[in-house]
Order: structure tokens, then C-alpha cells, then sequence
């Protein structure tokens, strides 16, 4: 039964292979950090985690984690409607309510899971779904499960928003979905248009904050803060995998019906298990630091202005960004891969992204800057790109 198959797969892997396509994991002996250890013993210069607080080794939160254990066990053997809440997840979905000035929160195992279990139970074949041609693919997938009217607009495109906007007044009720930030290219939705669009369309507003929560805003509150539209977004979903902490889980946080709605109905929620006592309690302690000071905030906007600067200064050509992703365009995808094998040499650890992960043409090292990230290290990696963009002929 298998030959035939296995046979068609081969092929496809080679040709991934031939294309320069293939994606090839690196291994990490040591916890995640601004330095690792790599598989052959080398300490190198992690530029291409989402660690941007530098919170994935933190003691504080591996105390916390360790303290959940002890106090509340190692996991919780059921979804949540059944005997999977504990007071502990009560507390952070409280805790990510009074974060973003919303009403209320429900926690999923990640936020791939938020994103496909919000559309499902809300809308239906009557509704409309108005989304950014670069959401992430998690918020493709999740509007591919609902019977809800399909409407995609360029890129941060207003115009292009308006239009789909007018279209869509033929459906029932009507909800724009956007990135705050942009994962492959770090520019940040123009929320504050896009309500505007939302008010004058009679339209709902949705934001994944995945890669602007923690990082965008002057204390790290995603784009809502950055566009003092704190409380004004109906949906907003994240996780507590990149900037908060760097571990697993994902929520969706706003309007109490809606998450009411969520807890009824939601799949992913329904049907997947709570996530870990060890998980949430770091997470409540990490929004309690967050509470305390915006330092980490402050030290990761200067960081990635600092390395932005140089890089350009460098000849690099850099896609325009508000957060604390670089992207760093190759445009070829096999002098994308080889450009990042030739930095591990120099000890700096970025990864080639290309087609399917950006469109074909479009290959680029996304760097990702932190607030653990010292000048030194900073340097280092501008110095390192600098001689393998000479090297290549990247750089005149």
C-alpha cells in the first residue's frame, strides 16, 4: 500500500532538495539564550529566536515554572470544561485581560490553535472575513474552517481594505483580521486606518499580536498601545511562545461574549488538553514583571534602532520595520541558505527564509534583535554580515 506513495514522496524531497528548498533543523545543546551551544560544541550568537525580552532562560520564570510543579503538578490530563482548570489558569487569563485592557481571556495550547478555533463558532456562511494577504498561516487555516464569505487585501493597503470593505456589505456581520506585526517582513498594521475602515464599514476589528505583543508600544502592549487603541479592538490573540517567556501556549483575549462564545464552541479549546501548571504559573509571574517596568521594552527599542542603523549604513538592504525584526533581502534563496551556513561559521546563528515560507523571489535572513542582546554582540553580528556580504557579492 505504501510503495506507491513512498515512491511520490521521494521525489517531491528531491526536488525540494535540487530546488535549494529543504529545510534543515539545527540542533541546540543549551537553553535558549542570546549564546547557545550548537550541536558540534561552538558557542554562537542566537539572532533568529523570538526571545526579544530574553525572558526564555530567565530565572525568575523557570522558578515560577518550577513552583507551578510542585504546587499544582506536571500536567493536567484533561481539556477544561471537564477537569482541566485549575485556579492558576483563571489567574493569567485575568492577568492577559488587564495586560491588553480587555474584558476577558481564554487560553489555548498555542496560538495556532486561537487562530483556528476563533472563526468557526462566530461566523457563518452569512458573514464576512476581510484579511491581510500576509497573515500569518494560522489565521489562513483557521478562516479555510469556517463557511464565512473570503475577502483578502493587499498588504497594509487601505484602499484595497475599502474595497473589500464595500464588497462585503452584502454579508451579515463583517470583521477585519491583520498581524500586528508582519512575521516575514516586521512592518506593523496601520490599526488606527483600519478602525477607522472598521467604524465607517460597520465592521469588527481582529489582531494576532504574536510578534508586536511585548515588543510594539512604548510598555510593550502590541499595536493597540502603539496606536492608543488600548480596549478598542474586539479580538486580539497572542502567545506566550516569543516575547513572553518563549514556552507554549496561546490565548485570545477581548470582547466577554466572544470569549464566552470561544468556551462553548472552540474546537481547539474543547478538544485539546490545558496547557501545563509549570507553563501558566511562569506565565502570571512574567505579567507581573511586565506590570513592574518597561525595561526590557526600552533596552529592545534601543537594540533594534542601533542595529538597524549600522546594518543600512552597511549597504544591506532592509525591509522598512517597526518592531524588532529585520529583514535582510538575498532575494535567492540558495545564496539566502549559504549566506546563513557561512554566519554560523563566523558564529552567528540566522536561518535562510525562502519560498514557501516568503514568496519565490523574495529570500531573506529575518534577524530578530533582543533585549538580552548587548552592543558587543550586536556588533559582532554587523561586522560578520558585513565580511560575508563583501565575500558573496552582496556588497559593492
Amino acid at each position: 500500500m505504501y510503495g506507491k506513495i513512498k515512491e511520490h514522496l521521494h521525489k517531491e524531497l528531491e526536488s525540494i532538495r535540487s530546488e535549494g528548498l529543504f529545510k534543515k533543523e539545527r540542533i541546540i545543546t543549551s537553553p535558549q539564550d542570546v549564546e547557545i551551544e550548537v550541536e558540534n560544541g561552538d558557542r554562537v550568537l542566537n539572532f533568529c529566536a523570538n526571545n526579544y525580552l530574553g525572558l526564555s532562560n530567565h530565572p525568575a520564570l523557570i522558578e515560577a515554572a518550577k513552583e507551578g510543579m510542585d504546587s499544582r503538578g506536571f500536567g493536567m490530563s484533561s481539556v477544561r470544561f471537564i477537569c482541566g482548570t485549575q485556579d492558576l489558569h483563571k489567574k493569567l487569563e485575568a492577568r492577559i485581560a488587564e495586560y491588553f485592557g480587555t474584558e476577558e481571556t481564554i487560553l489555548y495550547a498555542a496560538c495556532f490553535d486561537a487562530n483556528g478555533g476563533v472563526f468557526e463558532p462566530l461566523f457563518s456562511s452569512e458573514d464576512a472575513i476581510i484579511s491581510d494577504s500576509l497573515n500569518h498561516a494560522s489565521i489562513i487555516d483557521g478562516v479555510r474552517l469556517c463557511k464565512a464569505q473570503r475577502y483578502r487585501y493587499k498588504n497594509a493597503d487601505m484602499a484595497d481594505l475599502e474595497e473589500k470593505l464595500r464588497e462585503a456589505q452584502a454579508q451579515r456581520f463583517r470583521i477585519i483580521v491583520t498581524d500586528g506585526v508582519f512575521s516575514m517582513d516586521g512592518n506593523v498594521a496601520p490599526m488606527d486606518k483600519i478602525n477607522e475602515l472598521a467604524e465607517k464599514y460597520d465592521a469588527m476589528v481582529m489582531v494576532d499580536e504574536c510578534h508586536s505583543a511585548g515588543v510594539v508600544g512604548k510598555t510593550g502592549r502590541g499595536v493597540t498601545e502603539l496606536f492608543n487603541m488600548r480596549g478598542r479592538v474586539d479580538i486580539i490573540t497572542g502567545t506566550l511562545g516569543k516575547a513572553f517567556g518563549g514556552a507554549i501556549g496561546g490565548f485570545t483575549t477581548g470582547r466577554k461574549e466572544i470569549i464566552e462564545i470561544l468556551r462553548q464552541r472552540s474546537r481547539p479549546y474543547l478538544f485539546s488538553n490545558s496547557v501545563p501548571p509549570s507553563v501558566v504559573n511562569a506565565g502570571i509571574k512574567m505579567f507581573d514583571m511586565m506590570a513592574e517596568t518597561h525595561e526590557l521594552q526600552d533596552k529592545l527599542h534601543i537594540n533594534t534602532s542601533y542595529f538597524m542603523e549600522k546594518m543600512k549604513a552597511a549597504g544591506f538592504d532592509i525591509k522598512p520595520t517597526q518592531s524588532a525584526i529585520i529583514a535582510v533581502m538575498l532575494y535567492d534563496a540558495k545564496l539566502s541558505q549559504d549566506f546563513a551556513a557561512r554566519l554560523l561559521d563566523e558564529g552567528i546563528f540566522v536561518i535562510g527564509f525562502y519560498f514557501p515560507v516568503v514568496p519565490k523571489d523574495q529570500a531573506r535572513i529575518r534577524v530578530q534583535v533582543s533585549a538580552a542582546h548587548r552592543t558587543d554582540h550586536l556588533d559582532k553580528c554587523i561586522a560578520a554580515f558585513t565580511k560575508i556580504g563583501r565575500e558573496l557579492g552582496v556588497l559593492g
